[in-house]
């Protein structure tokens, strides 16, 4: 029985291409081969190999097909910001620079990814501008597409951190002052105090 189960396993493991034989040898043990035998061996038809479908039920992505020696690239980066920055800006404004080595090529674009989703233009531009940016911790990530947008090179997810200081938090470090009101965004002409006009003086009698 243990025979048995070991060359049952050994069935299973064998190319999907492969031609299977069985015979019983001379002391009566069921084999398994993949070479013909003069004899008593029989050829084992096997079942097609059955595809199991994603769990998610989502086909998978598209592999980009093997880069030739001279497409890949030994370096791929996020320049600025750097990882685990802070940034202090008060409209959440930043603006994201990469590198690769080599350079990209003409039938490749970058693309950025914050917190996971396509951001800004996919392009050659190596310099990405983002706006309004929520407070908090972000993730960026750059990747190398195809015309086909399938993924050549792709950097790990990179912490960054963004403080936007509130036009209170302005308005505190530097008081609005008469002129400032419509100019500065932290100064709207709605808060501008009444002016107090001159009362002329009248003598009373």
């Amino acid at each position: 029985m243990r025979n048995l189960l070991f060359y049952s396993l050994l069935l299973f493991t064998l190319p999907a291409l492969a031609q299977v034989y069985t015979y019983i040898d001379g002391e009566g043990n069921r084999v398994f081969t993949d070479k013909p035998r003069a004899g008593n061996a029989e050829r084992i038809e096997l079942a097609p190999v059955n595809s199991m479908p994603r769990v998610d039920g989502k086909p998978a992505p598209e592999a980009a097909p093997p880069l030739a020696p001279e497409l890949r690239y030994s370096m791929l980066r996020i320049l600025v910001p750097q990882p685990d920055a802070t940034i202090q800006n008060g409209t959440g404004s930043l603006i994201v620079s990469v590198n690769s080595e080599p350079e990209l090529f003409p039938e490749h674009r970058y693309r950025l990814l914050l917190d996971g989703a396509a951001a800004g233009e996919v392009g050659t531009s190596p310099v990405f501008p983002l706006d309004n940016l929520d407070r908090g911790t972000h993730q960026l990530a750059v990747e190398i597409i195809d015309q086909q947008g399938r993924i050549i090179e792709r950097t790990p997810n990179q912490p960054f951190h963004v403080q936007r200081i509130s036009l209170e938090q302005k308005r505190r470090v530097t008081p609005c002052k008469r002129l400032d009101y419509g100019v500065r965004p932290e100064c709207p002409l709605k808060d501008k105090p009444v002016e107090k006009r001159d009362i002329p003086f009248v003598p009373f009698f």
